[in-house]
């Protein structure tokens, strides 16, 4: 068994829709980044890179690279499942935590849940996502973006 630990963070960006686990939620403020900015995703692919020792996220999709901007990180998340995979490994589980104040995740969980699984081609129970508050400390807790921890489960 391996473990790996992934982590993201992005500033709110309102002018982009908010996609978090694969799933659009409507009106909130987006997240700014190269891609998609989906920071759960984002996190969940780190963390099964380095289960598999496999690098990073920058290094398999560098936001210098203009083939990844405004890429859907579904697809990433596909693409590196599938190199995990053809290393020898099978996901366990993943287990991830969203930190933001807003908006209160609560309502996607099951959705994200499933879309997750659905591209790992896992069950929707070897998946867990959190939603947290930072309590209005710091730079999460004063609005300005979120951030994601997951951990990730390789046999």
């Amino acid at each position: 068994m391996r473990i790996g630990f992934g982590y993201d963070s992005h500033r709110f960006d309102p002018s982009r829709p908010l996609v978090l686990g694969g799933v659009t939620i409507p009106g909130a403020p987006g997240l700014a980044g190269h891609s998609d900015a989906d920071a759960l995703l984002h996190a969940v692919i780190d963390a099964l890179l380095g289960a598999a020792a496999l690098g990073d996220i920058g290094s398999h999709f560098p936001d210098t690279d203009e083939r990844w901007r405004g890429a859907d990180s579904s697809a990433l998340l596909g693409a590196v499942a599938r190199e995990v995979a053809d290393s020898g490994y099978r996901i366990g589980n993943i287990d991830a935590t969203v930190i933001c104040e807003r908006p209160k995740l609560r309502p996607y969980i099951d959705a994200m849940r499933g879309r997750i699984a659905g591209v790992l081609g896992i069950p929707a129970g070897a998946v867990s996502v959190k939603g947290k508050t930072n309590e209005g400390m710091g730079a999460i807790g004063a609005g300005l973006g979120l951030e994601v921890h997951c951990v990730a489960l390789l046999e």
